[in-house]
């Protein structure tokens, strides 16, 4: 009986660590270990387990040695793993450690053929076939044609039955059939894929059969949108088959199992990690705010967490805006106080965080949400939730960088707001995505809707659109939106396809925004464009160089639409005003207008004189507002430019963007993006 007892207050000994509220774990630790400094865990998992089973009045710290960490399977945390205020639970790195949890596996025995080098991948990683893969620290691209720029469709039919799938049939010129589908063999087939561009939207498929005498493929889903459908403007790139492996930076896997990779210079896979992701999530807060459930007062802090997959299911992606049905790397549901904080995740086939149902009061600041292949953050639902347990409210998205999405899925938005009031979107870093960098809102027009008093404010966003999709903004609003401000941002360099790359954009059915002390310049089609809303407040903006025209407004209602006041609006090409403005009903006074390029300044073809007797710019004058030096987009004004006699009120913008230490600020400062636009 003594032996029985002393083996298990041996036993004890073992289980606790030194400071009951201090667990660690590092890549050379062992679950089986006590979860010490000098006997560490060697899995989040371990470490979480081990304080389900203390006491919960004490705030337990999980402190992560720096190294890699590979994941079997998401890391999860339910409500059983919740803090309190006075005793959170914190999951962070070590003073100067950088911990990686990879959800990948690591490909080795690269061999050298030609331009090309060879491994074979692990039987777990062929069915299905993998879809990514990161060369070191860096993204590659899965063999496709053409390399740059898209092909443009010639025409495309539809049988659609009543029951069952529709079939479409997509027909290229017969240079661009010779140049990719004419290369595909058989046997790959099934493999190759298709990504359509059709104005805010894209279709990826799998191909069902080609047809050689038309130049086409054919392909299987659902019916067409008869408002956004696939057409003889739709632009279109084939991926995902041998022949197409050609040039630098791109990849393909076949099905015997052989993957190859054609490096980039100073590049070589045998000496480098080749990382193939496996797990489609990384990170799973997983309350039932339905059952009050909740996962509360937990933090992370300083954690790295890297490489995740998507693959293209047999049925493809459907068009749908926003990438709306796809699901984030990190899922959270029925959070309250969960902070997450100088954090990384990157490599990701999906969306990067998702505060999505039922999660309250939480925080991501302060980290590099990054080569995604959604857009980086969401923020609510697409449905409204009734029950007040399960709205999503009061995130507070604050001082992260958010760059380089929409890679497998184009048209994802970089920071999206659904159906979620009370969130707060301040000095982000949101760059290099083909659609909207935000996103605010989810109700078509003037019925419900919960995502009201958001506040958009100091932040930078540009490098938007590349000229691939259509109708985006680097602001993009929908529907009711009462005590939404949007301010003190900076908006720039945004390219659409045809029509609609915009600054502020007010799209279907919003209402009541306040947009105030904003910059925008390099836009396509306007700073400014209203398509239908009501009683927006557009005042004290800065809106420049845009390069088709400066201000639109499109639906004609019976009520106010707009106030457009107090803003000075600078160009040297284009018009200045397109669309309905002598017929939609707005209120525009005391704005400054100039064109640089020395043309008169013109109102639907009238002098302002005309345009002020037209009941129109009350107050406004034509005037160089006398930046500082407006071709480097230094609009600061001079002591006495006359915008200031309209009461135009100087703003700082040296405060826009990322904060903090010189070396985050100068983080989001060193990425090189290509221009959105030829120059």
């Amino acid at each position: 009986m003594m032996l029985r007892y002393t083996t298990l207050w041996l036993l004890a000994i073992l289980a606790a660590p030194a400071s009951a509220a201090d667990w660690y774990i590092a890549p050379d630790g062992k679950d089986a270990a006590a979860g010490t400094q000098d006997a560490p865990f060697a899995t989040l998992n371990k470490a979480r387990d081990a304080i389900r089973t203390h006491k919960k009045d004490e705030a337990h710290t999980v402190w992560v040695a720096d190294g890699n960490y590979t994941l079997s399977s998401p890391f999860v945390l339910t409500a059983e793993d919740s803090g309190t205020p006075e005793h959170p639970i914190v999951y962070r790195a070590m003073k100067g450690a950088d911990p990686t949890f990879s959800g990948g596996s690591v490909i080795t025995d690269w061999k050298q053929e030609g331009n090309l080098w060879q491994a074979t991948l692990p039987t777990e990683l062929r069915k299905p076939l993998p879809e990514q893969l990161i060369a070191g620290q860096q993204s590659t691209t899965l063999a496709r044609e053409p390399d740059q720029g898209l092909f443009t469709l010639v025409s495309v039919s539809e049988d659609a039955p009543e029951k069952g799938p529709a079939k479409q049939t997509l027909r290229l010129t017969s240079e661009d059939y010779a140049a990719t589908l004419a290369k595909v063999t058989p046997e790959e087939l099934s493999q190759v894929q298709f990504l359509a561009y059709h104005k805010w939207d894209n279709t990826r498929r799998h191909l069902d059969q080609l047809l050689p005498e038309e130049h086409a493929l054919v392909t299987s889903g659902r019916k067409m949108k008869g408002h956004n459908p696939l057409n003889e403007k739709t632009q279109v790139r084939i991926e995902n088959y041998a022949a197409a492996l050609d040039t630098p930076g791109e990849w393909h896997a076949s099905a015997d199992g052989q993957i190859r990779y054609y490096p980039r210079e100073g590049e070589n896979p045998s000496q480098m990690q080749m990382i193939v992701p496996r797990l489609e999530q990384l990170l799973i807060v997983r309350g039932k705010p339905e059952a009050g459930e909740l996962v509360q007062h937990v933090e992370l802090r300083g954690l790295r967490f890297l490489h995740a997959r998507w693959t293209t299911p047999k049925g493809g992606f459907e068009p749908s805006q926003a990438a709306s049905p796809i699901e984030a790397a990190i899922q959270i549901d029925g959070a309250r106080h969960l902070t997450i904080a100088d954090c990384e995740f990157g490599h990701i086939g999906i969306y990067g965080v998702w505060f999505r149902r039922g999660c309250q009061h939480c925080t991501l600041e302060r980290s590099w949400i990054h080569d995604t292949g959604a857009g980086g953050v969401r923020i609510g639902e697409t449905s409204m939730r009734r029950d007040p347990k399960e709205q999503t409210s009061h995130i507070t998205a604050d001082n992260n960088i958010l760059n380089h999405g929409g890679r497998i899925f184009p048209c994802a938005v970089g920071l999206w707001i659904g159906h979620s009031p009370d969130n707060q979107v301040t000095h982000n870093e949101i760059a290099d995505y083909f659609y909207s960098g935000i996103s605010v809102g989810w109700r078509w027009g003037y019925r419900e809707s919960f995502a009201k008093r958001n506040t958009i404010a100091k932040n930078h966003v540009h490098h938007l659109g590349y000229g691939v999709l259509s109708d985006m903004g680097g602001i993009y609003t929908l529907g009711p939106s009462e005590g939404t401000v949007v301010r003190g941002n900076i908006f720039h360099d945004i390219h659409a396809y045809s029509y609609g790359g915009w600054g502020l954009y007010t799209d279907e059915g919003s209402s009541d925004i306040v947009f105030e002390n904003n910059v925008v310049y390099r836009t396509k089609t306007g700073g400014f464009h209203q398509h239908y809303g009501k009683d927006n407040i557009v005042q004290n903006n800065i809106l420049a160089f845009a390069q088709l025209y400066q201000l639109k407004a499109s639906r004609v209602e019976p009520h106010r639409s707009f106030v457009l006041q107090r803003n000075i609006v600078f160009y040297d090409q284009g018009e200045l005003l397109h669309g309905q403005w002598s017929k939609v009903k707005h209120d525009s006074s005391n704005n400054c207008f100039f064109d640089a390029s020395g043309r008169d300044v013109t109102f639907e073809g009238n002098s302002l004189e005309q345009w002020q007797a037209q009941g129109h710019e009350q107050g406004s004058i034509v005037a160089d507002p006398k930046f500082t030096d407006p071709e480097n987009f230094d609009f600061t004004l001079a002591e006495d430019s006359p915008a200031l006699k309209l009461g135009f009120r100087p703003f700082k913008t040296d405060d826009v963007g990322v904060y903090g230490d010189q070396q985050w600020i100068d983080k989001a400062k060193s990425f090189q993006y290509a221009p959105v636009r030829p120059e």
